[in-house]
């Protein structure tokens, strides 16, 4: 047996932001951190690999053990691994980013670690260098969302229009053209229209909408750029 003797020893950890909408704004799931160094300030959601697992199995049970959220989109981006980002010891984190219907699982976070959602344009200032991820994980959104329908990941069975549109313009911090937004929406036949509305908005109020599963599986790979229809 080969021993790499010669070979400094690195720590490997995952790291995973969670994207959440609930109807109005996009947020993310922060923790309070609950150990040196650092400890009390705010954090994202991680852990490190154990020996038995891949770093995928790892993200999962981080995921679960912390907020009691599973079987959720998750997808892995981006290797973080600067020398000094964490002062205790040589740390390398592979980041994922998740996707969850805020409403859904509100009932599901555990109050173990004080876990909290924040809208993004009021981010508080993160522990290490969970802030960069946070950056890099909106910038990996926003391309892959412009490639593949999984925006609606973020949505609730049932939705609105209005709804999509609010998610889109805070996901690509625009103003769209709504009118012309929804008519290409719709072109997309992801969407069965449903006979009631939801009248909280106002008086007239908005059909709700669900996805087409079977259109949403066979279009999830050419949904090519219809962000830049937009």
């Amino acid at each position: 047996m080969i021993a790499y003797d010669k070979q400094s020893r690195i720590m490997l950890a995952v790291d995973c932001i969670i994207f959440g909408f609930d109807g109005n704004a996009l947020k993310l799931l922060i923790i309070e951190r609950g150990m040196l160094p650092e400890k009390g300030k705010w954090s994202l959601m991680g852990g490190f690999v154990q020996g038995d697992e891949n770093p995928n199995e790892a993200a999962s049970r981080v995921l679960n053990h912390l907020t009691g959220l599973k079987d959720i989109y998750m997808e892995q981006f981006q290797v973080f691994g600067e020398p000094r980002r964490d002062p205790t010891e040589r740390t390398v984190s592979i980041a994922y980013y998740a996707l969850i219907d805020i409403n859904k699982y509100q009932h599901q976070l555990s109050t173990d670690y004080k876990a909290a959602w924040v809208e993004l344009n009021q981010l508080p200032m993160l522990i290490f260098d969970h802030n960069e991820m946070v950056t890099a994980a909106r910038q990996q959104l926003r391309y892959k969302a412009a490639l593949h329908p999984i925006l609606f990941e973020l949505l609730p069975e049932r939705f609105t229009i209005p709804q999509i549109a609010a998610l889109f313009e805070q996901v690509y911090q625009v103003e769209l053209d709504r009118p012309n937004f929804m008519r290409k929406l719709r072109l997309t036949d992801l969407l069965i229209k449903q006979p009631d509305k939801d009248k909280e908005g106002s008086k007239r109020g908005a059909h709700y909408y669900m996805l087409n599963q079977d259109v949403y599986r066979k279009k999830f790979s050419s949904f090519v750029h219809f962000v830049t229809q937009l």
